[in-house]
Protein backbone atom coordinates (compact mmCIF):
# COMPACT_ATOMS: atom_id res chain seq x y z
CA UNK A 1 0.00 0.00 0.00
CA UNK A 2 1.01 3.35 -0.67
CA UNK A 3 1.58 6.19 1.31
CA UNK A 4 -1.59 8.26 -0.22
CA UNK A 5 -4.02 5.62 0.58
CA UNK A 6 -6.70 7.16 2.67
CA UNK A 7 -6.36 4.38 5.25
CA UNK A 8 -3.02 6.14 6.39
CA UNK A 9 -3.28 9.59 7.73
CA UNK A 10 -1.46 12.33 9.13
CA UNK A 11 -2.07 13.04 12.64
CA UNK A 12 -3.23 16.48 11.43
CA UNK A 13 -5.65 15.42 8.47
CA UNK A 14 -7.42 12.91 11.30
CA UNK A 15 -10.25 15.51 12.02
CA UNK A 16 -10.54 15.25 8.66
CA UNK A 17 -11.53 11.92 8.13
CA UNK A 18 -13.46 11.76 11.23
CA UNK A 19 -15.79 14.79 10.03
CA UNK A 20 -15.96 12.50 6.51
CA UNK A 21 -17.02 9.28 8.61
CA UNK A 22 -19.68 11.25 10.40
CA UNK A 23 -20.75 13.24 7.35
CA UNK A 24 -21.47 9.74 5.67
CA UNK A 25 -22.97 8.06 8.44
CA UNK A 26 -25.38 10.91 8.91
CA UNK A 27 -26.20 10.70 5.57
CA UNK A 28 -27.18 6.67 5.80
CA UNK A 29 -29.26 7.56 8.71
CA UNK A 30 -33.06 7.77 7.65
CA UNK A 31 -34.65 10.99 8.41
CA UNK A 32 -37.18 10.10 10.49
CA UNK A 33 -35.01 8.26 12.59
CA UNK A 34 -33.07 11.56 13.21
CA UNK A 35 -35.91 13.63 13.23
CA UNK A 36 -37.99 11.10 15.63
CA UNK A 37 -39.32 12.55 19.36
CA UNK A 38 -38.41 10.09 21.50
CA UNK A 39 -39.84 12.15 24.85
CA UNK A 40 -43.31 10.55 25.81
CA UNK A 41 -45.56 13.34 26.54
CA UNK A 42 -47.20 11.74 29.31
CA UNK A 43 -44.00 11.78 31.01
CA UNK A 44 -43.27 15.33 30.13
CA UNK A 45 -43.13 17.85 33.08
CA UNK A 46 -46.31 20.20 32.70
CA UNK A 47 -46.52 23.24 35.04
CA UNK A 48 -50.91 22.75 36.21
CA UNK A 49 -50.88 26.12 37.01
CA UNK A 50 -49.76 27.29 33.73
CA UNK A 51 -52.77 29.59 32.66
CA UNK A 52 -54.62 26.96 29.50
CA UNK A 53 -56.85 28.59 26.50
CA UNK A 54 -60.36 27.29 27.17
CA UNK A 55 -60.03 26.49 22.96
CA UNK A 56 -61.31 23.21 22.48
CA UNK A 57 -62.01 22.19 26.79
CA UNK A 58 -65.48 22.34 28.29
CA UNK A 59 -66.35 22.15 31.84
CA UNK A 60 -66.48 18.90 31.77
CA UNK A 61 -63.33 18.21 31.23
CA UNK A 62 -62.57 19.41 34.94
CA UNK A 63 -65.03 17.50 36.90
CA UNK A 64 -64.46 15.40 39.95
CA UNK A 65 -60.64 16.05 39.13
CA UNK A 66 -59.69 19.97 39.02
CA UNK A 67 -61.06 22.83 40.69
CA UNK A 68 -61.02 25.81 37.72
CA UNK A 69 -60.07 29.39 37.79
CA UNK A 70 -61.71 31.05 34.79
CA UNK A 71 -60.35 34.16 34.24
CA UNK A 72 -62.79 36.37 31.84
CA UNK A 73 -62.27 39.40 30.04
CA UNK A 74 -63.27 40.91 27.10
CA UNK A 75 -59.68 41.48 25.35
CA UNK A 76 -55.90 40.27 25.72
CA UNK A 77 -55.04 43.75 26.28
CA UNK A 78 -57.70 43.86 29.69
CA UNK A 79 -54.55 44.93 32.23
CA UNK A 80 -56.97 43.36 35.18
CA UNK A 81 -56.18 39.75 33.53
CA UNK A 82 -52.24 40.22 34.15
CA UNK A 83 -52.48 41.46 37.63
CA UNK A 84 -54.94 38.74 38.76
CA UNK A 85 -52.31 36.05 37.29
CA UNK A 86 -50.32 37.83 39.28
CA UNK A 87 -51.79 38.11 42.45
CA UNK A 88 -52.11 33.60 41.57
CA UNK A 89 -48.75 33.16 41.08
CA UNK A 90 -47.94 34.75 44.07
CA UNK A 91 -49.19 31.45 46.26
CA UNK A 92 -48.74 28.35 43.99
CA UNK A 93 -48.56 25.99 46.38
CA UNK A 94 -52.08 26.44 48.01
CA UNK A 95 -53.32 26.33 44.51
CA UNK A 96 -51.58 23.42 43.95
CA UNK A 97 -52.90 21.94 47.25
CA UNK A 98 -56.24 22.56 46.30
CA UNK A 99 -56.41 20.83 42.07
CA UNK A 100 -56.66 23.98 40.75
CA UNK A 101 -56.34 24.51 37.09
CA UNK A 102 -56.25 27.97 35.27
CA UNK A 103 -57.75 28.84 32.42
CA UNK A 104 -57.89 32.60 30.80
CA UNK A 105 -60.96 33.50 28.33
CA UNK A 106 -60.22 36.85 26.71
CA UNK A 107 -62.17 35.81 22.98
CA UNK A 108 -65.37 36.28 23.54
CA UNK A 109 -65.74 36.34 19.84
CA UNK A 110 -64.42 32.90 19.75
CA UNK A 111 -67.66 31.44 21.72
CA UNK A 112 -65.63 28.97 23.87
CA UNK A 113 -67.48 26.23 25.57
CA UNK A 114 -66.50 27.23 28.86
CA UNK A 115 -67.51 31.47 28.19
CA UNK A 116 -71.12 29.73 27.04
CA UNK A 117 -71.63 27.92 29.90
CA UNK A 118 -70.72 30.62 32.39
CA UNK A 119 -71.50 33.40 30.33
CA UNK A 120 -69.29 36.08 32.01
CA UNK A 121 -69.76 40.30 31.49
CA UNK A 122 -66.58 42.14 30.98
CA UNK A 123 -64.12 41.34 33.42
CA UNK A 124 -64.46 38.28 35.93
CA UNK A 125 -63.27 35.58 37.89
CA UNK A 126 -65.01 32.16 38.14
CA UNK A 127 -63.78 29.71 40.57
CA UNK A 128 -65.55 26.03 40.22
CA UNK A 129 -66.01 22.98 42.41
CA UNK A 130 -65.07 19.93 41.85
CA UNK A 131 -68.53 18.73 40.89
CA UNK A 132 -68.32 21.36 38.11
CA UNK A 133 -70.66 24.31 40.61
CA UNK A 134 -69.78 27.54 40.55
CA UNK A 135 -68.19 28.46 43.67
CA UNK A 136 -66.85 32.36 43.58
CA UNK A 137 -67.88 34.33 40.82
CA UNK A 138 -66.45 38.37 41.12
CA UNK A 139 -66.44 40.91 38.94
CA UNK A 140 -62.97 42.19 40.39
CA UNK A 141 -59.87 41.07 41.67
CA UNK A 142 -59.15 38.41 43.85
CA UNK A 143 -55.69 37.56 45.80
CA UNK A 144 -55.22 33.61 46.99
CA UNK A 145 -56.08 34.03 50.27
CA UNK A 146 -59.78 35.08 49.24
CA UNK A 147 -59.90 32.24 46.44
CA UNK A 148 -58.65 29.66 48.83
CA UNK A 149 -60.84 30.13 51.79
CA UNK A 150 -63.52 29.85 49.16
CA UNK A 151 -62.95 26.76 48.07
CA UNK A 152 -61.99 25.57 51.31
CA UNK A 153 -65.96 26.26 52.72
CA UNK A 154 -66.88 24.42 49.05
CA UNK A 155 -68.48 21.02 50.26
CA UNK A 156 -66.34 18.61 48.46
CA UNK A 157 -63.17 20.36 50.08
CA UNK A 158 -64.44 20.39 53.19
CA UNK A 159 -65.26 16.30 52.92
CA UNK A 160 -61.46 15.77 51.30
CA UNK A 161 -60.34 18.03 54.59
CA UNK A 162 -61.98 15.56 56.90
CA UNK A 163 -60.65 12.72 55.06
CA UNK A 164 -57.25 14.12 55.66
CA UNK A 165 -57.23 14.55 52.04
Amino acid sequence: MSAQSPIFVRTGDMMTLHRLILIALLALTPAGAMAQDTTDPATEAVDPLAPQSPDGLTLEDFRWIARPIIIFADTPADPRVAEQLALLAERPAALLERDVVIIVDTDPGARSAIRTALRPRGFSIVVLAKDGTVGLRRPALRDVREIVRAIDNFQLRQEELSRGG
